[in-house]
C-alpha cells in the first residue's frame, strides 16, 4: 500500500471505525478497498496538478529569458550584478579603501556596511547558477566530469 494512503488510514484505526458503520466484515473491508483506491485517485490527480504547475512555471521562466526586453529577461542578471558589486563593496572596498586613504596620507570618510547576510544571498545564487551548469550539462558523459 502508498505510504500516504497507510499514514492516513494508520492514524485513523480505520478498521475499528468501519466496524462500527459495517454489520460485516467484508462489507467493511469492500469500503476500505474502495477508500484505498479514492485516494490513491485523488493522490495521482495531485501529482498531475503539481507537475502542471511545475511545467507552466518552466514555460514562464523560458519567455522571460527569451524576451529582448532587459525589464523583463534583465532582472536575474541585474541581481546577479548587485550581489557581486555588494560582496566587492563589503568584502574588498570597505577594509582597503581606508587603509590606501591612510597610506596616501589622507582620512576617508567610513564605508557604511551592508548586511552580513550576503554569504547567504551569494550562496543561493551560486547554487541556482550551479544547477543551471548542471542542467546545461546533462548531456555530457558523466564519467568525464570525475577526472
Amino acid at each position: 500500500m502508498n505510504p500516504l494512503i497507510s499514514a492516513v488510514l494508520g492514524g485513523l484505526n480505520i478498521n475499528g471505525v468501519l466496524g462500527t458503520f459495517f454489520a460485516s466484515k467484508e462489507k467493511a473491508q469492500e469500503f476500505k478497498a474502495t477508500l484505498e483506491q479514492e485516494l490513491l485517485k485523488q493522490e495521482g490527480e495531485i501529482t498531475k496538478a503539481a507537475i502542471a504547475a511545475n511545467a507552466a512555471q518552466i514555460d514562464v521562466n523560458k519567455a522571460e529569458a527569451a524576451s529582448g526586453s532587459v525589464f523583463i529577461a534583465g532582472w536575474r542578471p541585474f541581481i546577479g550584478w548587485v550581489c557581486g558589486a555588494a560582496l566587492v563593496v563589503q568584502y574588498i572596498a570597505s577594509p582597503l579603501l581606508p587603509w590606501l586613504g591612510a597610506v596616501a596620507g589622507f582620512e576617508l570618510p567610513p564605508i557604511p556596511s551592508l548586511d552580513d547576510s550576503l554569504w547567504q544571498l551569494m550562496a543561493g545564487l551560486l547554487g541556482l547558477g550551479g544547477m543551471r551548469t548542471f542542467e546545461k550539462m546533462k548531456g555530457v558523459d558523466r564519467s568525464t566530469l570525475k577526472k
